[in-house]
């Protein structure tokens, strides 16, 4: 497959869905079924680098004409899942919440209200015709959602350090059942023992997503293009997932003390990696 660009595009992590075959109505489960079979499947920088490629022109083309026909594939002890990207529906997702990122110059700057305009008006068309409609990856820029770590295991990342050729990878993969199960238990824990917090609204936000999908699907946190901008000794290090499960354990026993020390863990790391940002 041809590369739109070879910049490594970064900084983003991704909560991704991949459903089996039999969740996919037809004609869309026959073409996953052949797509599944192709050795040139794009991977996700390349969907990155294609959406890169779109802002170049003028005025830029925010979200896709048409929706994309690709898709992540991993076969699952011989059962084929997969995750569409879905890339039309995601950008008008993204284009509605960049107003709350970007001062309103900036964002003027970048996309011109004309093109938000125009984009949100054919969002708003297109949904009144498909309001089922639900993506299978969200993203994230500069962090993971504390949320997120909820819903996998230290048991499940997996670690790799990476190569000059090969970037270094950080990930967890979960059946969905237990995704949803740690939803649950996290939700019935913080509820009894903090009055609010947006840990609570986010995990209510994620466990209606994962809802959403097949029960015998699995469920990916990827730390996507955050690994280009974190040493490998903090990726290394990094057990983010294993630090939530330690606080909430410890609301659940009513250890408040042990319970701030793992937040205070994962506010710092996670400080330093959006301080980053500042700094770029």
């Amino acid at each position: 497959m041809p590369k739109v660009s070879s910049v490594v595009v970064p900084y983003a992590a991704y909560l991704r869905v991949y459903e089996p075959l039999g969740a996919f109505p037809e004609p869309e489960r026959s073409h996953w079924a052949r797509y599944a079979r192709r050795p040139d499947r794009p991977s996700y920088q390349d969907e990155l680098r294609r959406s890169l490629a779109d802002l170049l022109p003028t005025p830029p083309v925010v979200v896709p004409v048409h929706e994309s026909s690709d898709a992540f594939v991993l076969d699952v002890d011989g059962v084929v899942c997969v995750c569409p990207w879905r890339t039309r529906l995601r950008g008008w997702q993204a284009l509605g919440e960049l107003a709350e990122e970007l001062p309103v110059p900036v964002l003027d700057a970048v996309l011109p209200p004309v093109v938000r305009r125009q984009a949100a008006q054919d969002y708003e068309r297109w949904l009144a015709r498909n309001p089922d409609a639900r993506p299978w990856i969200r993203t994230a820029t500069w962090q993971v959602p504390l949320n997120w770590f909820v819903l996998v295991s230290d048991e499940e990342r997996r670690y790799e350090k990476g190569t000059a050729e090969v970037p270094p990878l950080l990930r967890y993969r979960t059946p969905m059942v237990q995704a949803r199960r740690r939803v649950a238990r996290g939700l019935r824990t913080l509820r009894d023992t903090v009055d609010e917090s947006p840990l609570i609204d986010g995990l209510v936000d994620v466990g209606r997503w994962l809802e959403e999908f097949h029960p015998r699907s699995l469920v990916e946190l990827d730390y996507g293009g955050l690994v280009h901008v974190l040493p490998a000794g903090e990726l290394e290090g990094d057990h983010s997932a294993a630090d939530v499960a330690e606080g909430i354990e410890a609301l659940r026993r009513g250890d408040g003390a042990a319970a701030g020390e793992a937040y205070v863990r994962l506010v710092e790391r996670w400080r330093a990696v959006r301080d980053r940002r500042s700094a770029n």
